[in-house]
Formats: C-alpha cells, sequence, structure tokens
C-alpha cells in the first residue's frame, strides 16, 4: 500500500511542478489545463491514505505533500466558483438597445451537424454568432443564416483555424488578420449596438500547445499578449471571445487579463467547462469572452451539443458602463509588463499589428 501512495503522491506532485516553470514546451504548459481533476484526485488521494496508511513519518510526509497540491491546485480554480465574488456585475433586467448577445462555437471541422448549430441560433437568437474550424462546407451550410445575420466576416480554412462573424448588428471596419502565424487567422470589428455606441471587438483562435501542432506555447501566448497589449487603458468598450486553446486559469490568461485589464464574466460563477464535450470527466474552459467595464452580464450559459468536441457558449452583456464603473479584475505590476513585452519580442510581433477597428 506504501509503494501505491508514494507513487500517486509522486505524480500529484510532479503535475503540480511542472506548471510552475515557465519553459513553453507543451507537455509544462498542458499541466495547466487538468487542475481540476489533479485536485480532485489529490483529495480522494488524501482521504484514502487517512483511512488506509498506518501512523508513521513517511504517512504523515505523504498525506502533508498531497495536502499541499491540493491545496495549490485548488487556489488557481478556485475564482471559478460561486464561493469567490463576482467579478462582474449581473444585469437584472432586459435592455435590448444595450445588449449585444454572442454564441461562440468551435463547429469541429470534420463535424457535419450545421443544423444542430443553426436550431441553436434560431432558438437562442444571437447577435453575433463566431464560429471556429469553420470551413468552405461550414460556410455553405450557414448561409441561410444571414437573411437574419446579413454583416458577415468570412475566412473559411480547411487547417482547423477557419473562423466566421455573423451579426445582426452592423459591423464597421472588419478585418482578417494573422498576428502570428500566417495560416491561423483572427478577426477584428467594430459593433454598432441598437442605442448606437460603437463596441471594439477581437475574435481569436490561436494555436494550442500540442504534440501534434505546436510543441510550444510561444505562438498562442505572443498572439495573446499582443491583443492585450492593444486594447490595455483603451477607453473605449471592448470585447475579446473566441476559443484561446488555454484554460481561464493559466498564467498565461492570468496574464492577458493583467494586462489588458478587461473582465471575466465567469468569476464566480463558475468555469463553463466547453471542452472535450466527450469526456464529462476531461472538462476545462478553452472558449473566453472578455469585456471592459462598460459592460454588466446578463446571461451566461453552456448551449447542448452540436457533434464537436467544444460546447457552444452563449453569453448576454449590457452596455452599461455607469454600473460598471467600479468592476475590477486583475492589476499587472512591472514583472507582468516585462513578461508580455518578452512574450512578443521572442515572436517579433507588436501590439501595433493588431487592428483598431473603432478608433
Amino acid at each position: 500500500m506504501n509503494i501505491v501512495f508514494i507513487s500517486c503522491t509522486f505524480l500529484v506532485a510532479l503535475a503540480t511542478l511542472l506548471p510552475l516553470s515557465r519553459n513553453p514546451h507543451w507537455i509544462f504548459r498542458g499541466m495547466d489545463f487538468p487542475r481540476l481533476q489533479i485536485s480532485l484526485f489529490a483529495a480522494i488521494l488524501l482521504l484514502a491514505m487517512l483511512l488506509f496508511s498506518e501512523p508513521a513519518a513517511l504517512s504523515w510526509a505523504l498525506m502533508g505533500i498531497t495536502a499541499l497540491c491540493f491545496l495549490w491546485q485548488f487556489w488557481w480554480i478556485l475564482p471559478y466558483t460561486p464561493l469567490w465574488l463576482k467579478e462582474v456585475k449581473a444585469t437584472k433586467k432586459d435592455n435590448p438597445q444595450a445588449q449585444i448577445s454572442l454564441i461562440t462555437s468551435n463547429v469541429l471541422t470534420p463535424n457535419k451537424n450545421s443544423e444542430g448549430l443553426i436550431r441553436l441560433v434560431e432558438k437562442y437568437q444571437p447577435d453575433i454568432l463566431v464560429t471556429l474550424e469553420s470551413d468552405q462546407w461550414w460556410q455553405d451550410q450557414l448561409k441561410v443564416l444571414e437573411k437574419a445575420m446579413p454583416h458577415t466576416i468570412k475566412c473559411p480554412l480547411d487547417n482547423l483555424y477557419g473562423m466566421h462573424v455573423y451579426s445582426k448588428l452592423p459591423l464597421h471596419n472588419g478585418e482578417v488578420s494573422y498576428l502570428v502565424e500566417e495560416d491561423v487567422p483572427s478577426i477584428h470589428a467594430s459593433v454598432e449596438l441598437r442605442n448606437g455606441h460603437h463596441v471594439r471587438m477581437h475574435f481569436v483562435h490561436p494555436a494550442p500547445p500540442s504534440p501534434t501542432e505546436n510543441e510550444e506555447s510561444a505562438e498562442r501566448d505572443a498572439e495573446l499578449i499582443i491583443v492585450a497589449r492593444s486594447v490595455a487603458k483603451s477607453d473605449q468598450p471592448i470585447i475579446v471571445t473566441g476559443d484561446l486553446n488555454d484554460v481561464a486559469w493559466s498564467s498565461t490568461t492570468r496574464l492577458f487579463r493583467k494586462i489588458s485589464g478587461l473582465l471575466d464574466p465567469r468569476v464566480g460563477r463558475g468555469m463553463y467547462n466547453t471542452f472535450h464535450a466527450d469526456y464529462p470527466l476531461l472538462r476545462w474552459p478553452l472558449d473566453h469572452i472578455f469585456h471592459s467595464h462598460h459592460f454588466t452580464l446578463r446571461h451566461i450559459e453552456l448551449l447542448p451539443t452540436i457533434g464537436s468536441d467544444h460546447f457552444p457558449l452563449y453569453t448576454v452583456l449590457t452596455f452599461n458602463p455607469i454600473k460598471g464603473v467600479k468592476q475590477n479584475g486583475l492589476e499587472a505590476e512591472k514583472e507582468d509588463h516585462e513578461r508580455a513585452a518578452d512574450i512578443a519580442d521572442e515572436m517579433e510581433v507588436s501590439k501595433n499589428d493588431v487592428p483598431k477597428p473603432n478608433t
């Protein structure tokens, strides 16, 4: 039994220690993802040791290490539980003139259930639909949406990084950009709300660190950071959404939030794990929406599966800068700005590469 406990404690400790390194290799960065799963495993292991270990110095040492690992892992995910103070205030009443609703959906290119997504759009009636991994086939199937959502920006690709935006609201100065990698697009536009205010929007889908794509996270991190630096200290209403291929609690996404000053409506509400739709025990939040203090939250919800490996994410925000002015996110320190500069410099990219559609 001691051998089992020693082996399990070693694995928990290794999984906890690896992300502490800033090494961009996918093995290190991949351990940012399953913090919920690791914390649950550590809790079960700790309970088992309490029940079945004999009182001895080794047992107490193993329990101490496991307990520290559990606390460390749980600390990262705690903000994404109802135990934490909400970062974004709730909107209690509908205000259609000031609202903007979005469905963000990674459709999975080989998936052919376009009817599932179309039914969700017809049911929830979002102002904006953004699709990730959408190719020419998906573009052809979603053409039926253009009668109700006539404003579009299309970038069909067959490399798993195609992207489309469909909108009921007018889009101005729309632009498709390849910020870091020549085959990984992002879309940028100014959206005009019904009350006449313009919202600067960035739709992103950087490539993940993985053994089958980028070996390191440098490309993903650089794209997120230059977008963050581009919107930092802006007094414009801003929304950034998409499949970031990073979890909400990772050091990179936290750095994005610190540098950008944008808020996360999930903080204090839940994780809203959008991936993997097929494996309930292996889920984490990869699809995100961040926004400036100009908005409060009316609603956020995971939608039913459409056959993709991602669940669609539905969000309704209310433009309410008076109520939202006291909302505060994460604060950046000097070392955060230095780290952000290093990440951008390593990939030789700049915040000036990011379009600013409504400036």
